[in-house]
């Protein structure tokens, strides 16, 4: 039996295979009980149930809970999706007062509810994995100390930069993913409950009171829009999108470092893999499918978008395909991000090599330029005095010591900028790659992840109170949040 029985005549069995969304959308099983139980409460307040109907209602939610946890659900044929298949159920169990647990109801507005309450979950749950490995690269940056290693730009050697100057450059890159994480969740923090199809309900409602019992901040203000707007879906996608991209790049450096030709990190046997055919092999695999990630993720939000760019007010069923993405690249980044975070957390830095290869004397080129500069040359003439000496070593085969010995600019005095080790101790500028401004820079490091931890608690604290924490023990196929394989579609309203 469909919900539009009394309308439509049987549905085809292909329509069905097609827009059924039962296979992926159990995962939001929690989060629709977490609305339903608000909405029954609600039409209590309203007096639309009486306050036994409620109780039952509850009561009979309380029983789906139980069998989705203990797996002893059992999904019909007919359950297009998880809205169905707890309706059904609930009518099961309490069969005249079930039959009123969808009044004031859409599945527009219900689907939309249960989306925000899993998506404020799990972006906050993604927020606290990327607190966890920028706690990893803050140790490893400690661990770090005095060692360094080129600097690259265009992928050739730059500068001389300390080891954890460059590991807290990936660590102040995901703190502003934490930052977009939790400014998401407050923008998507509204609840839709009592928009109904498209345009609210003649019954006295009481969407305020839903808001605040499922730990909303507020309820809609447009019914219209509650039902249509996905805007919070695209916010994710693109925080996924740009967190992979993050960890992408995070990924191409252990790939590259890792190397023989670059040999600075040595991966760990427990997150590296061989070859099927050749046995001397150690491959860097999760940081290459760290990498591979980042274009799956571009590609949900590509889709989304132009999912959205042409679709009418209100409702229309292609929002469905906003969700499966959504689910999908929630838990490619959760798996991304505690597969690095234990990769980093054991890789072994070969600070030899580091600084060997920036310890040649070109390295601080730029060093003896400010060296002339502090003797009052003009920048750019020293730039082009400097230039013009690396030139002549390259193309002489003679060694820069010599030349800068040699020159009556320069001579003795200016040796000591090329000693190795000396040029990174030079960078004394705010947010530089030298010890002392980096002294100042960790500190900071650490407030800033301190208050983002803060902030990341508070709010799931705050889910807590309000009884929507998680996906708490519904079986039966149920995802826990994040790190899993399966995706859902949005379990549409219609």
């Amino acid at each position: 039996m469909t919900l539009w029985e009394g309308r439509l005549g049987a549905t085809a069995h292909e329509v069905m295979a097609f827009t059924a969304s039962i296979g992926f959308d159990r995962r939001l099983a929690e989060d629709d009980l977490a609305g339903s139980r608000a909405h029954v409460r609600g039409l209590g307040r309203a007096g639309v149930l009486a306050m036994e109907e409620v109780a039952s209602l509850l009561g009979a939610l309380d029983r789906v809970d139980e069998e989705l946890a203990s797996g002893s659900f059992v999904f019909h044929p007919e359950d297009e999706d998880i809205h169905t298949a707890v309706e059904r159920r609930v009518t099961e169990i309490e069969p005249e007062v079930g039959a009123k647990l969808h009044t004031g109801r859409s599945r527009n507005d219900q689907v939309a509810t249960d989306l925000r309450l899993w998506a404020r979950r799990e972006l906050l749950a993604v927020a606290g994995r990327v607190l966890s490995l920028q706690e990893t690269l803050l140790r490893r940056a400690i661990e770090a100390g005095d060692a360094y290693l080129p600097g690259y730009t265009h992928m050739q050697r730059a500068q001389p930069v300390l080891l954890s100057h460059h590991l807290l450059a990936h660590g102040w890159a995901l703190a502003r993913d934490v930052d977009r994480l939790v400014h998401s969740v407050d923008r998507l923090d509204v609840s839709p409950l009592g928009a109904g199809a498209l345009a609210g309900s003649s019954l006295p409602l009481d969407p305020d009171g839903v808001a605040e019992d499922l730990g909303f901040t507020g309820r809609f203000e447009n019914s219209i829009d509650a039902v249509s707007d996905r805007d919070f879906v695209v916010e994710a996608l693109f925080d996924m999108a740009l967190l992979g991209v993050h960890l992408s790049r995070l990924g191409e450096e252990i790939v590259l470092w890792s190397c023989e030709e670059f040999g600075f990190v040595v991966v760990n046997d427990a997150y590296a893999t061989g070859s099927s055919m050749l046995p001397q092999k150690k491959n860097p695999d999760v940081a290459e499918l760290a990498r591979g990630k980042a274009g799956r993720l571009i590609g949900h939000l590509t889709g989304m978008l132009v999912t959205l760019k042409g679709l009418p007010l209100a409702y229309n069923r292609d929002l469905q395909e906003g969700t499966e993405p959504l689910f999908d690249a929630v838990d490619q980044v959760s798996g991304a991000l505690v597969a690095l975070d234990g990769l980093v957390s054991t890789a072994d830095f070969v600070t030899e090599k580091m600084s060997e290869a920036a310890a040649g004397p070109q390295a601080a080129a730029v060093d003896l330029a400010e060296w002339l500069v502090a003797h009052h040359v003009p920048f750019r003439q020293a730039h082009e005095l400097v230039g013009s000496l690396v030139r002549d070593s390259v193309e002489r085969g003679v060694p820069l010591t010599e030349l800068v010995h040699a020159h009556p600019s320069l001579g003795a005095e200016a040796l000591s900028v090329l000693e190795p080790g000396v040029a990174v101790t030079r960078r004394t500028s705010p947010g530089g790659a030298g010890p002392v401004p980096f002294s100042v820079q960790l500190e900071r490091f650490r407030q800033r992840l301190e208050l983002d931890s803060q902030r990341v608690s508070h709010a799931r604290e705050h889910q807590v109170r309000h009884g929507s924490s998680g996906a708490g023990s519904a079986g039966s196929g149920v995802a826990a949040s994040g790190g899993g394989s399966e995706a859902g579609a949005d379990c549409s309203g219609r």
